[in-house]
């Protein structure tokens, strides 16, 4: 089968997976796509061409986009692998491959650094804001003039223009991050 025979395939697939996935027959698609019931299931068989205006309002009905609908299914590597900064005593693994609306990016990070001392080259600004949730052990969030425990179960968000610097407290803990890009920057590239 060439590849435009396996996009297309795919493609017919993922209708069919969608319309099940909402318990829905072809008649209640074809009613919410404006197109026929007989259309749909042709499409769906392969016993018909997929045509660009039927792809749209088919998409729009089943709630996704026509880019989600037709994307590669290259699945190459599914496997996040870590990155380690020992310098900072940081591991990350990026839980989104591409940058989400807003540009903002998940990511589990594992910290073994101690906690941070309050000192001009430790506290760092930079404009966003920070948010995350503790998985496991406690951080140590340093914040302007403040020390702050973030345990096991608890979140935290803040303006990352207040200097800020965190560590682990007692042992490696573990955060769920979401990152904005001046933080992705700021927390995800390598230390010098």
């Amino acid at each position: 089968m060439t590849q435009d025979g396996d996009l297309d395939a795919l493609v017919r697939s993922r209708i069919r997976g969608l319309r099940l996935a909402r318990d829905w027959s072809l008649d209640d698609l074809a009613a919410r796509c404006y197109l026929s019931p007989s259309t749909l299931s042709r499409i769906e068989t392969g016993h018909r061409r997929i045509a660009l205006d039927q792809l749209a309002p088919i998409a729009r009905a089943l709630g996704t986009t026509l880019d989600q609908l037709v994307e590669s299914a290259d699945d190459g590597d599914v496997v996040i692998r870590p990155r380690r900064d020992v310098v900072r005593g940081v591991t990350t693994w990026m839980l989104s491959r591409e940058p989400g609306p807003n540009g903002m990016s998940v990511a589990k990070m594992r910290v073994t650094r101690a906690e941070p001392r309050r000192g001009a080259d430790e506290l760092k600004v930079h404009p966003g804001k920070d948010w995350f949730t503790v998985l496991s052990g406690t951080i140590v969030l340093l914040l302007g003039e403040r020390t702050i425990l973030v345990e096991a179960g608890q979140a935290a968000e803040f303006s990352t223009m207040i200097p800020h610097a965190f560590g682990a407290k007692d042992g490696p803990a573990e955060i769920l991050c979401i990152l904005d890009h001046d933080g992705q920057r700021t927390h995800l590239h390598p230390s010098p």
